[in-house]
């Protein structure tokens, strides 16, 4: 996969490979992405919501990646006419133009996830060093969220590598001052990951300078996607220090109120919250918290990755339909719609690009998930588990 990925070679590009094409498509793109083209991506999003997804976090896949020599003379992209123009033709344009499908793509309680890295070297360069986008990367953004705040259609800018994280950070509480006007609404959203040690001290503050500025922090909370790359010594040095910084940060925020995790001297402000996770054990006690007298009634939905996690998936669909749907036991009950309109709404994050163009997205999965194997297991037992209720039923004995 690895080679598949990286290599400049058209014999391994499925995208000009026929075979390679043929036989990824049906197998491990059909797995994890949504297509190739707006009519299979509607087809895809059509079928997740037929089976009650409230609706889908979407993403373009297409990824620029840097040759070494790029990398090294990352400044010459700021600097250099030439250069620029290269960038503005070859990286920000293709980037925007495919956000901007994306958005259409999308209906109105749908998401749309969005890399900065994907703009290529201008935006790499100035998130590494801190700086505003450059006037043309400045000009696409400003288009995207316009049409983002038009269609309402939240952005969920993500989080990459610690070493321009800080730069994401900076661009990100930019556009909420701007987008994030109205009480208890995000149009924009900063991601936020657990593992890392400083996550509660940067969450905080950010909750913090939103609360003192009046606007709503759109908060994606993830446990963390760079293992890999980060430093390991910024990391929780254990995965129960993680889950717990991932859980606690979690209940803060649905109940609107500091907790151990996350402690500031202000009012909490105004959050909408995405919770990305695969840990059922987590979604349990969100629900929980959801559920009890405690809750805030923030903006809350909970996603999974496509292709991943369908367990975890199905659970949170199963219960929602319940709290939504089951009969009221006393008359002072909220009505069915607001019940169910308070139940956290469940999406699956999916992408969409050529097949060439989206196995980037499935290698960096493959990474992020390496404790995939249990979990694929707690779906095969589910499964099988299924299959033999089904077949007793079939024969009268369920």
């Amino acid at each position: 996969m690895s080679a598949l990925a990286h290599s400049e070679v058209a014999l391994l590009n499925p995208d000009k490979n026929p075979f390679l094409r043929w036989f990824l498509k049906p197998t491990f793109y059909a797995q994890f992405c949504a297509g190739e083209n707006p009519a299979e991506v509607r087809r895809t999003i059509d079928g997740l919501k037929k089976l009650g997804f409230n609706g889908v976090v979407m993403g373009y896949a297409r990824e620029v990646v840097l040759t070494e020599a790029q990398t090294r003379d990352l400044d010459t992209s700021s600097k250099d006419g030439a250069v620029i123009e290269e960038c503005i033709e070859n990286e920000i344009k293709p980037w925007a133009a495919g956000t901007m499908e994306t958005l259409r793509l999308t209906q109105p309680g749908d998401f749309v996830s969005l890399k900065f890295s994907g703009a290529g070297r201008q935006a790499l360069y100035a998130l590494k060093n801190r700086l505003p986008p450059s006037p043309a990367l400045k000009k696409a953004i400003d288009e995207i969220c316009d049409l983002a705040a038009k269609r309402d259609v939240p952005l969920l800018f993500d989080a990459e590598q610690t070493a321009i994280q800080a730069g994401i950070d900076d661009w990100t509480l930019s556009y909420q001052r701007k987008y994030n006007t109205k009480p208890g609404h995000a149009i924009i959203y900063g991601t936020y990951q657990a593992y890392l040690k400083a996550t509660p001290a940067v969450l905080g503050s950010h909750l913090a300078i939103a609360s003192k500025e009046g606007f709503t922090l759109g908060v994606k909370l993830v446990r963390g996607a760079y293992l890999g790359s980060d430093p390991r010594h910024i990391i929780h040095d254990t995965k129960e220090d993680t889950d717990n910084c991932y859980d606690t940060i979690a209940s803060s925020l649905i109940r609107r109120k500091w907790g151990p995790t996350l402690q500031q001297d202000v009012a909490f402000p105004q959050v909408s919250i995405v919770l990305g996770s695969h840990n059922l054990e987590s979604m349990r006690k969100v629900r929980e918290i959801r559920a009890s007298p405690e809750s805030a009634g923030t903006e809350l939905a909970i996603a999974q990755l496509q292709g991943m996690a369908d367990e975890v998936s199905c659970e949170l669909l199963m219960a929602r339909q319940k709290d939504g749907l089951g009969a009221p036991s006393q008359v002072e009950d909220p009505p069915k719609q607001q019940r169910l309109s308070e139940a956290p709404r469940v999406y699956k994050y999916i992408v969409w690009g050529t097949t060439g163009e989206c196995m980037k997205y499935l290698l960096r999965r493959a990474h992020e998930n390496k404790d995939a194997v249990s979990r694929t297991r707690q779906g095969r037992d589910a499964a099988w588990a299924e299959l033999k209720r089904r077949a007793k039923a079939v024969i009268g004995l369920a």
